[in-house]
């Protein structure tokens, strides 16, 4: 033993004459009579803390025999999940090709340098059971880098050179945490990047309801790998119906193709569609040929204000398509002209409980500004609201989440919402009145008449103008109407805003006429054209574009539109945890704490089961997780209450099961592999170089000739032996009254 600080000899005789001065001055005269005994172990307790204590001070240093890398541990980790089981080039499959590269290429290699340690990884890590023979790839996912954290967790403060994890790289777990530091990972590829011979649907999604809720389209996007540009069968069904079909060609082997499917969901119930490529026998894989949707009934009427500058023709055939709409609820307010006093009055239409709130032209309250999920500003001066009622408009946008619509020309005059707290969240400039439109950008060719609408590629696909069945019904509707009077010049969209329709002016420059974005929590569109009553009048009475134009407008911007009591369900696939969060708002939407939320969990077969919410680190949220078994329709409701005040209520359909995560893209995915190992330090290799991994390994934790130093001042057992010499001393001094 050494010591960090050298103690000369001349000091050695000082430390000892002081021990020993200390310690004769504390019991050469006892309050207490004591024994020879006695006196003497305390003397010798006192005497060997104090001598422990001077010799930590000057840092011992124990060298220990050098140190061999078959000390060092090598956890290796081996996917066995169902994708394991796919067969690449070669005929092998992947559970056979890992467990011979464990078998012969890295055990008896590892073996001789290092201790290893074999973990099968699935829905959970454990230890390898029996030979590799015996290993099936049976588990439902395969959670790696749970199984990573696992291991970094149990090896914690051992010596550990590397882990090596066997896996075509399908990550089906738990989205992990921030990764914490450990030892590096070496990770191998089983599998090929190209993939099996494989017809795939990549996603399904179900878009706004447009027509009147009457129908809404699926988009749905499907891959063929291997099989060439051969044509192949997408299909929807409704339950076990089919409802529509539809034969496809890939521009490109692999590439994948986006189609769209209109259905009729029924309005009142759930409705779930799963979209499905027949099975080809030449597939290796056809659990992910279908995924499902759920398209959920269309809840509550959303409640809209509409606020006119004045009576004409445009709002009265606005207000009545709005109020002939079963979906929505509206409000409406009316400039009629000024009083004796030269003070704006108003023609009001609401109920009587939310009538008083409205008399002066917009909602006294934010409350009652909040009370609605759409607020539409028609042809009203900017200069007619004070700046904190527009700033109370931008707010309800952006944090209460509610749709605005500003339309008409005098809404854009002049500079009236420039500057102001509104002029942000609507998805066009107001500074550039220059259009800013480039033919190029929008997809508009020359020719198109004065103030003639024209949809844009973005809008053909988009809720609000898919006035038709199909795409070319769409355009053609479009076409027949007849131009609109005018159209307010103004500037280009903002970032992140969507032009859906254009119009041309006199000297041949493109001005937007509707477009769209997301501001915040809530949605916004502009319509800058005048005398959309044309597209009624001048129409057949069969023509129902008008309609469908402006109810499909106002449920978009409403339709995101959150209640005060809302819920959300994270995805799961059945034998996960679902996480149910109930976000509890008050009627300014403030979240409210010390809350309590009576809810409950429909099980697919009609079994109720209550939840037990608990609060979460936001305010006003509360959650509760639950595993969901079995796939199928599931449903949440619960009710909010502060003491005797009801906050309101929420309920969610959700379905589980729509698509097997563990066959999405059967191909080895080696960017997660690369990503894996390069954040911790390791490197990835193909199955093909796994042998490669030995010598990484030797590299990490290399053969030591030298001795090991290791400081014995600051090991847990030097402090130990101070407490414990002083404890006992302070213990026997209490028994034998001392103080």
């Amino acid at each position: 033993m050494q010591f960090a600080y050298p103690l000369s000899w001349w000091l050695v005789a000082p430390l000892a004459a002081l021990v020993a001065a200390a310690v004769w001055a504390e019991y050469r005269r006892t309050l207490s009579p004591l024994t020879s005994r006695q006196r003497a172990l305390l003397v010798g307790l006192r005497a060997l803390a104090l001598v422990a204590l001077a010799l930590f001070l000057f840092r011992p240093i124990a060298w220990l025999p050098p140190v061999s890398s078959r000390d060092a541990v090598v956890p290796i980790l081996v996917d066995v999940s169902r994708s394991m089981r796919l067969t690449d080039e070669g005929g092998q499959s992947r559970m056979t090709r890992a467990s011979d590269i464990l078998d012969k290429e890295l055990l008896p290699a590892l073996s001789r340098t290092f201790t290893t340690a074999v973990y099968d990884v699935g829905e959970t890590i454990a230890p390898a059971s029996g030979s590799s023979g015996q290993r099936r790839a049976d588990s439902p996912r395969s959670d790696l880098s749970g199984a990573l954290d696992t291991i970094r967790q149990r090896y914690r403060g051992q010596r550990v050179a590397g882990i090596v994890v066997l896996s075509d790289g399908g990550d089906t777990g738990r989205p992990a945490p921030e990764r914490s530091a450990g030892p590096p990972v070496f990770t191998v590829g089983i599998g090929s990047p190209e993939g099996p011979r494989d017809r795939e649907v990549l996603g399904v999604t179900a878009g706004d309801p447009r027509l009147d809720q009457a129908s809404v389209d699926l988009h749905v996007s499907a891959r063929a790998s291997g099989f060439g540009r051969a044509p192949f069968q997408i299909r929807v069904l409704e339950g076990e119906r089919v409802v529509e079909t539809e034969r496809v060609a890939p521009g490109a082997d692999g590439s994948p193709l986006d189609e769209t499917f209109t259905v009729s969901p029924d309005p009142v119930n759930p409705s779930v569609y799963t979209v499905e490529i027949p099975a080809d026998p030449a597939e290796a894989v056809v659990e992910n040929n279908r995924r499902s949707v759920l398209v959920s009934p269309a809840g509550r009427k959303r409640r809209v204000l509409v606020i006119e500058g004045a009576p004409g023709f445009d709002h009265s055939f606005l207000t009545r398509a709005l109020i002939r709409d079963p979906g929505l609820e509206i409000d409406s307010v009316v400039r009629k002209g000024k009083n004796s006093e030269a003070q704006d009055t108003f023609f009001v239409q609401a109920p009587a409980a939310r009538a008083p709130g409205l008399l002066g032209g917009f909602p006294l309250k934010r409350e009652d500004l909040y009370a609605y999920d759409a607020l539409v500003l028609a042809n009203i001066e900017g200069d007619s609201f004070t700046r904190a009622q527009l700033g109370l408009a931008a707010e309800f946008v952006s944090e209460r989440g509610g749709g605005l619509l500003v339309l008409g020309s005098r809404s854009f005059a002049a500079h009236g919402l420039a500057g102001t707290p509104l002029e942000e969240a609507l998805p066009v400039a107001l500074d550039d009145r220059r259009g800013g439109l480039a033919r190029a950008a929008v997809g508009i060719s020359d020719g198109a008449p004065q103030n003639k609408i024209v949809v844009t590629p973005e809008g053909e696909k988009h809720p609000i103008m898919r006035v038709g069945a199909s795409i070319d019904e769409n355009r053609k509707r479009w076409a027949a109407l007849p131009a609109l009077s005018a159209t307010a010049s103004l500037g280009g969209p903002r970032a992140g805003a969507t032009v859906l329709a254009v119009t041309e002016t006199a000297g041949g420059a493109l001005n937007p006429v509707v477009a769209v974005q997301r501001f915040g929590q809530g949605r916004s569109m502009v319509f800058a054209g005048e005398a959309s009553w044309r597209w009624k009048m001048m129409m057949p009475s069969s023509d129902r574009t008008h309609e469908f134009f402006w109810r499909q407008s106002v449920r978009w911007l409403a339709g995101a539109s959150p209640d005060p009591v809302s819920v959300t369900v994270s995805d799961a696939e059945p034998g996960e945890t679902a996480t149910i969060a109930f976000d509890v708002r008050d009627a300014s939407f403030a979240p409210v704490a010390g809350a309590v939320v009576d809810a409950s969990l429909v099980q697919p077969g009609g079994a109720s089961q209550p939840l037990k919410l608990r609060p979460a680190g936001v305010s006003g949220r509360y959650t509760a997780a639950v595993v969901v078994e079995r796939p199928g329709l599931y449903h949440v409701k619960g009710d909010a209450r502060q003491g005797a005040n009801t906050l309101g209520t929420a309920d969610r359909w959700f379905y589980v099961g729509g698509a097997d995560r563990e066959f999405a893209d059967p191909r080895l995915n080696e960017g997660w592999l690369r990503r894996t190992a390069r954040e911790s330090g390791g490197r990835y290799v193909r199955a093909a170089d796994a042998g490669r991994v030995v010598p990484w390994l030797q590299e990490v934790v290399p053969q030591r000739s030298a001795p090991e130093r290791r400081d014995l001042w600051h090991e847990p057992w030097a402090f130990v032996l101070l407490i414990a010499l002083l404890s006992a001393e302070w213990v026997l001094r209490r028994v034998w009254g001392l103080r």
